[in-house]
């Protein structure tokens, strides 16, 4: 998909900025065919989670090239309603990556808690003679 040699034929800036563009353009079909090799049953092995975070990148993998084709085309994607599809499909990564997290923090073993605390505040034998004397 390189086209080196019709790139000769701009100015270096814009050659720099098309040799970026195509860069960009493999790197996006390299892992669009990474989501398409997965077949419909490797798919349903994965966990609801997994299968999620599958969705949001395929959705967001396909939005992205709209961006890219309405870029191409002239038109400012700002102004159009992809932009606010790739924000909602932001919004459910985060809410993804927020579960995520969750399931990763620590969780507080009380009874572990309490040993800690009881072993923390042990009073000596000789400490408690000393009290029951005043």
């Amino acid at each position: 998909m390189t086209h080196e040699g019709s790139l000769e034929e701009f100015p270096t800036e814009i050659a720099e900025y098309m040799t970026g563009f195509l860069t960009s353009v493999n790197s996006v079909q390299n892992v669009i065919q990474t989501l398409m090799s997965l077949s419909k049953p490797e798919q349903l092995k994965l966990g609801p989670l997994e299968q999620a975070k599958v969705d949001l990148l395929s959705a967001y993998a396909l939005n992205s090239l709209f961006w890219m084709y309405l870029v191409t085309q002239g038109v400012n994607p700002k102004d159009h309603g992809i932009k606010q599809e790739l924000e909602r499909i932001r919004t459910y990564m985060n809410r993804i990556k927020e579960i995520t997290d969750k399931k990763k923090a620590a969780c507080l073993d009380k009874d572990a808690a309490s040993r800690f605390i009881r072993n923390a505040l042990w009073v000596g034998e000789v400490t408690r003679d000393k009290e029951s004397l005043l």
